[in-house]
């Protein structure tokens, strides 16, 4: 079980950082959905810093908690926009990470 838990963890920090890396960066793909519902560049390369952060402090057992919930927080927020754009296929895949940060929350809240 252990071994699944640093899986997940894994996969959540890369998902995270590489999400974020991508709003950075302005890809086409973001810059035209983000832009969509009202976010300038500086907006969206914000909200990417946050996921790169977020992500990277989810690989540090110290911050952990703090890292799950800024992901959780962009997430959500991605997800929102998702449902609103009625892209529902990758608003679902959104919210099952969503699920799996909460296993991540969780665990850290326990160990607190």
């Amino acid at each position: 079980m252990k071994i699944l838990l640093q899986i997940n963890l894994i996969v959540l920090a890369l998902l995270a950082i590489s999400s974020g890396i991508t709003k950075i960066m302005l890809m086409p793909q973001e810059v035209e959905f983000f832009g969509g519902i009202g976010f300038s560049h500086l907006i969206l390369i914000i909200f990417g810093a946050s996921q790169v952060i977020g992500g990277l402090m989810l690989a540090l057992s110290k911050t952990r908690l703090i890292g799950a919930i800024i992901v959780a927080i962009t997430f959500i927020i991605s997800a929102v926009a998702l449902f609103i754009s009625e892209n529902f296929m990758i608003a679902i895949i959104t919210c099952f990470t969503l699920l799996m940060l909460s296993v991540i929350i969780k665990q850290c809240l326990n160990d607190y």
